[in-house]
């Protein structure tokens, strides 16, 4: 049997919920971090459900190696779990190395109840992502099941695509036409 998600009404083109956390940063050092600091750039925001697991460290070496390619476009990268920010520290001492964004500690929950991500049963996060402008309005919501990684390139792309302010089609690419 699958455990379901809270009930919110997190909605594509409504603001984004706000959240304070404390967070891991790329020096090693803690401290609280809110969506509003990041008022007037562009966030990609991703959960992922467990530190030392397999798929996870997977994800958030890719978002590491493509970190500088969301910072061209001006794009903070926020990563979330119901770890602790000393789970994330150890965890990427141990294994993942230097990360170079913010990894959220939501140990109450909030944040991944919130964007209706959480695991009620289970106290842990599906692994969403969530693109929001530099208005604080969410673009875009992609959710997946526990088993299956996410792809941080059409993460990027669809970033761009939304920073064209254009309609862009299937497959659409950077450097391609738009629909106008």
């Amino acid at each position: 049997m699958t455990s379901t998600c809270t009930e919110n009404n997190i909605q594509v083109g409504q603001k984004a919920p706000d959240f304070a956390a404390q967070a891991l940063l790329p020096d090693g050092s803690f401290k609280d971090v809110k969506l509003s600091d990041y008022k007037g750039k562009w966030v990609v925001l991703f959960f992922y459900p467990l530190d030392f697991t397999f798929v996870c460290p997977t994800e958030i070496k890719s978002f590491n190696q493509n970190y500088e390619g969301f910072k061209k476009l001006g794009a903070e990268v926020l990563a979330a779990s119901t770890d602790s920010v000393y789970s994330h520290k150890a965890w990427a001492e141990k294994e993942l190395g230097k990360i170079q964004f913010p990894m959220l500690g939501d140990t109450n929950h909030s944040i991944s109840r919130s964007y209706n991500v959480l695991l009620q049963d289970k106290g842990i996060a599906l692994r969403g992502t969530f693109i929001i402008d530099a208005g604080g309005i969410l673009r875009s919501a992609v959710v997946n099941d526990l088993p299956v990684g996410r792809s941080v390139e059409e993460t990027l792309r669809t970033l761009q695509a939304f920073q064209s302010g254009k309609l862009t089609g299937c497959e659409w690419k950077p450097g391609q036409k738009t629909l106008n």
